[in-house]
């Protein structure tokens, strides 16, 4: 029987290269986003669903769930980030940013990740090894020196909703994990490869290819083991 997995945040970078690199033939993946994602185009024997949600906004629960019903959901990733304007530019100053911004940052990053989870609960738990894998950065950890005042907390706060999802299906045996990289190539599509991405960039960003094993090897763990959090900076960051 093949593995059933929503993937949030699937039209592009990271999220693509899930939608891509992680279901085998026979496997179903629903996929979350604004835009319509490229992948379903794909002819590899993947049942690929697009479903169009703004995840800005909690109007879309129900037509997730909805399309959902009684499905299981063996594997649910959250696979989404906003940061703040020029966030990761120099002349970055929180100072300027705008309110709304800074609530909108935070309604995606934080609100809707504890949202979403709460309404797919009812699949997980009908799988026979839930995973629930979150997405978070390495601006989440303590001292790694970033000033994304709305961005750095909303990465903090997602570690703590894993740490408090966690505990609350540990008797459903479903295993949460938090997965912190670095700054990610994700502009280089995952069909390119990972050697493309380390060229690209001087071997500064983490492949997708990675991030791809990783969550693979999280998957096929039985619901005897659980991965807490992992940390996945660049080697040559120094901050990390």
């Amino acid at each position: 029987m093949g593995r059933n997995y929503i993937i949030f945040g699937a039209s592009k970078g990271l999220g693509d290269a899930f939608v891509k690199g992680l279901p085998t033939s026979g496997d179903m993946v629903w996929m979350i986003s604004r835009s319509r994602p490229k992948a379903l185009d794909l002819n590899d024997g993947v049942d690929r669903i697009w479903l169009e949600v703004d995840l800005s906004r909690q109007n879309k629960l129900g037509l997730v769930k909805e399309a959902l019903q009684n499905k299981i959901i063996d594997v649910l990733i959250y696979n989404v980030g906003v940061w703040e304007r020029d966030g990761f530019e120099e002349y970055y100053d929180f100072d300027n940013d705008d309110p709304e911004d800074i609530a909108t940052i935070l309604n995606i990053n934080l609100t809707s990740t504890i949202t979403f989870i709460q309404a797919l609960l009812p699949n997980i738990r009908r799988s026979k090894s839930g995973k629930i894998i979150l997405i978070g950065s390495t601006a989440g950890l303590d001292h790694t020196n970033h000033s994304q005042v709305a961005f750095v907390t909303s990465k903090h706060g997602l570690r703590g909703i894993a740490n408090a999802v966690r505990e609350h299906v540990r008797k459903d045996k479903i295993a949460v994990t938090c997965m912190n990289p670095g700054e990610l190539a994700a502009e280089i599509p995952y069909e390119e490869g990972a050697d493309k991405a380390i060229s690209e960039y001087g071997g500064t960003r983490i492949p997708v290819q990675d991030m791809v094993a990783l969550v693979k090897c999280i998957v096929s763990l039985s619901p005897v083991s659980c991965v807490k959090e992992i940390n996945i900076p660049a080697i040559t960051d120094l901050n990390c």
